[in-house]
């Protein structure tokens, strides 16, 4: 299971990382949310791989932490994928006005001759 989670992670990371530097507005926003995509996956391994595992522990019995789930993990997670919702949305508006404004959708603003 980890080196299946290392591969989606060095993946994610590499695709994000080629896309990222790449002339186009649009595919550097996709590679944007392939790196957070990748930054989550490797928050959310920080808290344990662990199947079947209650994130809480119930109430009367006496807590083990090696048998329950770190839940902080999962919280910071959820919240990053809400963001980088967000920041996507937001910088898919500023393609579409940059865009409108200089015609062209290279980083630059500029086409290459």
């Amino acid at each position: 299971m980890e080196i299946v989670l290392a591969l989606a992670i060095g993946i994610l990371t590499g695709s994000g990382v080629w896309l990222i530097l790449r002339p186009r507005t649009f595919q550097v926003i996709v590679g944007l949310s392939l790196m957070s995509y990748a930054v989550n996956l490797f928050i959310y391994a920080m808290g344990r791989l662990r199947v079947d595992a209650p994130p809480i522990a119930e109430s009367g019995v006496a807590a083990d932490p090696s048998q329950y789930a770190d839940p902080l993990p999962q919280a910071l997670v959820l919240t990053a994928i809400v963001i980088s919702f967000a920041m996507t949305a937001l910088l898919l508006v500023v393609l579409l006005a940059s865009r409108g404004l200089t015609g062209t959708d290279h980083v630059d603003g500029k086409e290459p001759d």
